[in-house]
């Protein structure tokens, strides 16, 4: 007994520690470079997936993370966009989602609108990832204010914006 340590001595300090935010379409390892998706052409490249600038000869084909929450229809963020001005103005609002898309897009592949729904006047907008639906929801309050709330589900990898106006 006189050669065991004292308590809390010698003892490992590391632990295996749970996943907090857990994304089942995030990759676990690096895949095989150049890899190109079959679907939508954004290629992993330099360890990321990015727009490609050259063309690969040969390039293994690999569907990309937004390409397969599209598919599974599994949204990471969702833009509800409730209210009497929505209907009114659904177009403009839908515009300056899509201005929001593109300017996210272009230096994130990745985060892309999957699709917009529009539920008895109520626009649902789903996207591929979480950074996304915030963009969306604060350009638009900038534009026609309004209120907005966001709801971030906790252990998923989710985003729930809301925004309403009446009149």
């Amino acid at each position: 007994m006189a050669d065991r340590p004292p308590t809390g001595e010698g003892r490992r300090r590391d632990r295996l520690l749970r996943e907090r935010v857990h994304d089942p379409y995030k990759l676990r390892s690096k895949i095989p470079e150049p890899s190109v998706c079959p679907q939508c052409g954004v290629a992993y490249h330099e360890g990321r997936w990015q727009w490609p600038r050259v063309r690969f000869e040969n390039p293994r084909e690999e569907l990309c993370p937004a390409c397969r929450r599209a598919n599974d229809d599994y949204p990471a963020g969702i833009v509800r966009l409730e209210g009497a001005f929505v209907r009114a103005h659904k177009d403009e609002i839908l515009n300056l989602a899509r201005n929001e898309e593109a300017l996210e897009k272009g230096e994130h592949p990745l985060n892309r609108i999957m699709t917009v729904e529009d539920e008895n006047g109520t626009l649902v907008v789903k996207t591929t990832d979480i950074h996304l639906p915030r963009r969306i929801g604060e350009a638009i309050r900038r534009a026609y204010e309004g209120e907005l709330s966001f709801r971030y589900e906790d252990e998923a990898c989710f985003l729930r914006v809301m925004w309403s106006r009446e009149g």
